[in-house]
């Protein structure tokens, strides 16, 4: 028979010494395993395969008692030594491991080995999918993050959180606000998905552009920047979200930002109206600045623009304005610093100092209001729109906290 094929059955026995050219113990072994499956009995003049693959273990076991082939292989092996006296050392090796597989010594390491490596792949396996679990509900306390980039004597000093977290501006009092920082840490505003619109995401200023942006083109504006937020909250966290593109800045074709407000609270309380189920109201803009000051960090290996919230104290330097009351003065402010804590705990370059401001901004409708500045006139788009993908996670961290 050929070199390339099997033994030559007819000619070699599979009692006493098992077949010794130059295939080992565990090659016959495959051969007849290939044999057995590859030609039916009739080839063998009714000797059947699965008979000669017992001859063939028979042959390489009978000669060795399991007590002897543990004793050879754990101490050296007599056998192995001999072998290699001859110039077979190869061969006994191979033969002594076969021996010691076949007799159930082997078999029992193999098993433990794959139990053991199941048991570890396993367990990584859950360990991934718990991570993965908890990257996705992203189990998050504000408190926890907060008091991790400072302490509580820090967020009870209103001087601390007025020189470094908030900026009053000139022409507003921050007096009559409760500033302690850790009441802030208490509000619950998580809020439970449905099926119904609960985040609604407009845009006071519809027309504010960026540095690279195409004239005429609002896809490219600060509506193209909030259509990206809108999907990233759909898409990633599952939230029902309405996007408003309507031009409240526009009259008649011609910018006019005079009365861009008041169009916008028409529309705004006619449409929460209609729909009482919207508990999230985001106005986005874009911020101004001079043209030397780049709003800009990286993140995740991208450029990003900084952030700025924005609240209305419905207060000028001399003092509360009634006329512009504002029952939710308080959670508009916790709203903003929860969010300003999650994102100095997680990207700490990400927010700019949350500014304070008189009037009240049409966030007087609801508890969790924000008024959100998406980088500036000098930042690029591309820019605007990296900073969607953090500020998106924070705000679910926000609204998911108390679930």
């Amino acid at each position: 028979m050929s070199g390339d094929g099997p033994p030559d059955l007819a000619r070699h026995s599979f009692r006493g010494r098992p077949y010794t050219g130059n295939m080992r113990g565990f090659d016959k072994i495959i051969w007849m395993l290939a044999i057995a499956l590859l030609f039916p009995d009739s080839l063998w003049g009714g000797v059947s395969p699965a008979h000669l693959l017992m001859e063939a273990v028979s042959a390489m076991v009978e000669p060795w008692e399991p007590a002897q082939a543990e004793s050879e292989i754990s101490g050296g092996s007599e056998a192995v030594q001999e072998a290699a006296e001859s110039g077979a050392a190869d061969e006994a090796e191979t033969q002594a491991e076969t021996r010691t597989f076949l007799t159930g010594a082997g078999i029992a390491a193999v098993v433990d080995n794959l139990t053991g490596d199941a048991e570890a792949n396993g367990q990584a396996a859950e360990e991934e999918e718990t991570e993965s679990a908890e990257d996705e509900a992203e189990i998050f306390s504000v408190a926890e993050a907060a008091y991790s980039c400072y302490t509580s004597e820090e967020l009870s000093d209103t001087d601390f959180l007025l020189n470094n977290i908030f900026c009053v501006d000139s022409s507003t009092t921050s007096e009559g606000i409760d500033w302690d920082a850790n009441q802030f840490l208490t509000e619950d505003f998580s809020l439970e998905k449905s099926s119904e619109p609960q985040i609604l995401i407009y845009h006071t200023h519809s027309q504010e552009a960026y540095a690279d942006s195409t004239s005429g083109e609002a896809g490219e504006t600060v509506q193209g920047v909030g259509e990206e937020l809108a999907r990233l909250l759909r898409e990633t966290y599952g939230y029902q979200v309405v996007h408003n593109t309507t031009t409240f800045d526009m009259v008649d074709g011609e910018l006019d930002r005079s009365r861009a407000y008041s169009y916008a609270q028409d529309w705004l309380e006619e449409y929460l109206e209609e729909n009482p189920s919207i508990e999230v109201i985001i106005d986005l803009h874009r911020d101004s600045v001079d043209e030397d000051n780049r709003l800009v960090t990286e993140i995740d290996g991208k450029q990003t623009a900084q952030i700025m919230l924005f609240n209305g104290l419905s207060r000028t330097s001399r003092g509360s304005i009634e006329s512009l009351y504002n029952p939710y003065l308080q959670d508009n402010l916790a709203f903003s610093f929860q969010l300003r804590m999650a994102g100095d705990s997680l990207y700490p370059s990400l927010y700019r100092r949350i500014y304070l401001k008189g009037y009240r901004y049409n966030l007087h409708y609801r508890a969790r209001s924000l008024l959100v500045e998406v980088g500036a006139q000098n930042n690029t788009y591309e820019e605007a729109m990296n900073a969607m993908e953090p500020f998106a996670r924070l705000l679910n961290l926000i609204l998911s906290s108390g679930e």
